[in-house]
């Protein structure tokens, strides 16, 4: 377990390095694609969502939330990511969609650092984003 300390510079700095962006969201993109056809149905990517725990929980503690108003609440997010309206995400609509999610945290923290603690294998973009920011105050100067 360790601690990270992120504001909205250092997950801008992870979207902008276009390699590790790409890198990241791919494999993050492949780990959902349960049944490897290349693209995320309705059901991948709600089960991505569930994992997270973000509409269950408030503040850690559950939330009993109707499972009608879940399921609107999962569709919708598809919908979002589901830019060209054909019932899948394919890997270019889920870097868009992960990118705009990822530099409007970014607005929402500022300059304003947080804390968090994380599993040492936590594969989240915020903690990919706190370790290449490591990664560059670490490595020697050119």
């Amino acid at each position: 377990m360790g601690v990270v300390i992120i504001d909205g510079s250092t997950v801008r700095a992870f979207v902008a390095d276009e390699e590790e962006f790409k890198k990241s969201v791919d494999e993050s993109f492949a780990a959902l694609d349960l049944n490897n056809d290349g693209v995320l149905s309705r059901s991948e990517l709600r089960k991505a969502f569930e994992s997270l725990r973000l509409l269950e929980s408030h503040f850690g503690v559950d939330v009993v939330t109707p499972p009608e108003q879940l399921t609107q609440l999962y569709n919708s997010i598809f919908d979002r990511f589901d830019c060209d309206g054909s019932g899948t995400v394919d890997l270019q609509e889920f870097r868009s969609e992960m990118k705009k999610i990822l530099l409007a945290i970014a607005d929402g923290l500022g300059s304003s650092p947080i804390q968090m603690v994380l599993e040492d294998d936590d594969q989240s973009f915020l903690k990919k984003a706190a370790d290449l920011e490591a990664a560059k105050l670490l490595a020697p100067p050119s």
